[in-house]
């Protein structure tokens, strides 16, 4: 992709996100050119499928997203790098998406997704959704509550990452800390 195109490509998408939180919370990561561009493959190289070995026995991950959001894509590309098969879902009212799953208010972020019979809310790491699914603990779901920089979906073009908790949703809507992330 020459400059040109890649730096318009970096725009479009830092746009799409900022819809989602404002420029300043996400953005394009930057590739090893600088422009914020996946770069292709060399010549004559394979390209090595990214899903794990076990990506059949994973289910699907159903995200109920703003339209107008960007970093909830980002996150579903994220699952989809991790193995899952993810289905976006525009919807206009995500609170009423919440209140079926079971989201608490003060734990919602920006999108809400359904894997397996567990809710993942906001932007929560694959692994985490992976050992959800092992362990599968007696619970609602997982939250990322907010939208925390570094995240998955709200990586920073200067690499910033904030510490948070992914927390666990018991039955009665009490939580308890799942995992920690940028210690």
């Amino acid at each position: 992709m020459n400059r040109p195109i890649a730096a318009l490509a970096a725009f479009v998408l830092t746009a799409a996100i900022s819809a989602c939180g404002g420029a300043s919370q996400a953005g394009p990561q930057a590739s090893a050119d600088g422009t914020g561009a996946a770069q292709p493959p060399a010549a004559g190289a394979a390209t090595p499928d990214p899903r794990p070995a076990d990506a059949a026995a994973l289910p699907r991950v159903i995200v109920h997203k703003d339209p107008n959001c960007g970093c909830c894509s980002l996150w579903a590309e994220h699952m989809r790098r991790d193995g899952f098969e993810v289905e976006l879902r525009d919807v206009d009212d995500l609170a009423a998406v919440r209140e079926r799953a079971g989201v608490p208010a003060a734990k919602a972020s920006c999108h809400t997704a359904l894997v397996g019979d567990y809710f993942v809310e906001g932007h929560v790491p694959a692994a985490d959704v992976r050992r959800l699914l092992a362990e599968r603990p007696d619970a609602l779901g997982i939250t990322a509550p907010g939208m925390p920089l570094g995240s998955p979906g709200m990586e920073m073009p200067n690499g910033r990452t904030d510490a948070y908790s992914v927390e666990l949703v018991h039955d009665d809507g009490s939580t308890t800390e799942f995992a920690r992330h940028g210690e």
